[in-house]
């Protein structure tokens, strides 16, 4: 019976192709294979079986002759997945296939070839987030100067710089490259230690045994486990991934807001000779791309609670974990890479509309720098206190009037005597009122240039 694609995964609608490879059937196959030669090898460089029998396995294991349709014929027979993998292998080795899955369980090689699956996996999703920290990067450091409305509650509050709002997305994201860098260590781990963990079946060097199984294929050897890996490194890194994913969620949201028709000063990019934006409505715009990772991040979220439902098991082993696992970890890496991926395209061709930002910082005729007033004020005498008192008053007055703010303040006495209008009109200054926003900038940006991966982006550009 012919296999059709259901999910949007399944039909290429979402997913970048080099990580949706790593968990399709065929990998996960070769990876259970390759996880099988590895101990083969082990238990010969130990002298537990012929060397001429693991290097047969290992040969069969690793050049594709075993068949994932084979697979599936003896899985549809007797009903377990690791056992029709170790009979295919073990067939197609001829006698040295008795050697083969010699004291393991099947657990040893789920979880060491998932293992191998997540250190693809997220070797891709590091390059990927590093590309991306570079690109808002550069964008930082080209708009450091770009001066716009700071906004809190959704209202206008003090001006800042688009270089400012994307450095702190680019403070972010490194942050996020750390820690999954620093998750690699827990989370990179295989077993080869038997049916409950004690590798009574492994021989008297089975510690040694799992060592180099572990160094043959590039994962470090779990400190201690039952029969499976314990489930609070999976849980971790999808936690993880949700993380990062809320980061994504939360940039794009930002450009959504900030392409409103009301606002209006960026917008993600759009194919002008093409796209189309409304079925109906000629003239929209919308900004699916972002709608599209703010979406999936809900998603992602969502995989945190089977994840952390994962970590308790019965005694030294159930099945729960399994079956959730299909779903939950190729997901997670899937859609968050993808997101990733789409991030890049927005903020590759974002449209910035410096003009719309002037006229917005104007909007308010001057009322967002009343707290440049009030500290000033301070700064000349009046109690802080008062000067928050009398500077709300002056605002209020210019709101309500729709007056401009400085024409409202300089018909005030107690202002006139501390400040001369030359003097205000330069302290109402959007531009002279931004801080150390410029020297933070210079600052993340530095950060994030130190880090190997973001820099080799960065490097790549300029070349």
């Amino acid at each position: 019976m012919l296999a059709l694609p259901v999910l949007p995964i399944d039909t290429g609608r979402y997913g970048m192709p080099e990580m949706v490879r790593i968990f399709e059937e065929e990998s996960r196959l070769r990876k259970m294979l390759l996880v099988e030669a590895a101990l083969a090898k082990a238990h010969a460089e130990l002298g537990n079986i012929p060397r001429e029998d693991a290097e047969r396995i290992w040969e069969v294991a690793t050049s594709g002759v075993v068949k994932l349709e084979r697979v599936k014929e003896i899985e549809a027979e007797i009903k377990h997945e690791t056992m029709a993998v170790v009979r295919a292998l073990a067939e197609a080795c001829g006698p040295s296939g008795r050697y083969v899955h010699l004291g393991a369980t099947s657990s040893d090689i789920l979880d060491t070839a998932l293992a191998l699956q997540l250190k693809e996996a997220l070797a891709i999703l590091k390059d990927r987030l590093a590309e991306l920290t570079a690109l808002v990067a550069r964008l930082a450091e080209e708009h450091k100067g770009t001066i716009m409305v700071g906004r809190t509650h959704g209202q206008h509050a003090l001006p800042i710089t688009l270089g400012f709002k994307l450095a702190v997305w680019a403070a972010e994201l490194l942050r996020h490259l750390k820690r999954l860098e620093e998750c690699e260590e827990r989370v990179l781990v295989g077993k080869m230690s038997g049916a409950v963990g004690t590798m009574a079946g492994l021989g008297p060097r089975a510690l040694e045994l799992q060592e180099l199984v572990m160094s043959i294929l590039g994962l470090r050897a779990a400190e201690i486990s039952t029969q499976i890996v314990q489930r609070d490194r999976l849980a971790e890194l999808i936690c993880l991934l949700a993380i990062l994913a809320s980061t994504l969620d939360n940039m794009a949201t930002e450009v959504r807001e900030l392409q409103r028709t009301e606002i209006g000063e960026l917008a993600e990019p759009f194919d002008e000779r093409a796209q189309v934006g409304s079925s109906t409505m000629p003239h929209k715009r919308n900004p699916i791309t972002c709608e599209r990772i703010c979406g999936l991040a809900k998603v992602v979220r969502g995989l945190v609670v089977p994840a952390l439902e994962n970590v308790p098991t019965w005694h030294e082993r159930d099945l729960t974990q399994s079956s959730a696992e299909r779903f939950i970890v190729p997901e997670a890496l899937i859609l968050t890479d993808y997101m990733i991926y789409l991030m890049i395209k927005v903020l590759s061709g974002l449209e910035i509309r410096p003009d719309r930002m002037k006229e917005n910082l104007a909007l308010t005729k001057g009322l967002i720098m009343s707290e440049a007033l009030m500290l000033e004020l301070t700064r000349r005498g009046m109690a802080r206190d008062e000067a928050y008192r009398l500077v709300r008053s002056l605002a209020l007055r210019a709101m309500r009037s729709g007056r401009p703010f400085a024409e409202v303040v300089l018909e005030d006495e107690a202002v006139r005597a501390l400040i001369g209008p030359d003097e205000l009109k330069g302290l109402l200054r959007p531009e002279g009122y931004l801080g150390m926003a410029t020297k933070q900038v210079e600052k993340v940006i530095s950060l994030v240039s130190a880090h190997p991966l973001v820099a080799r982006h960065l490097r790549r550009r300029t070349r």
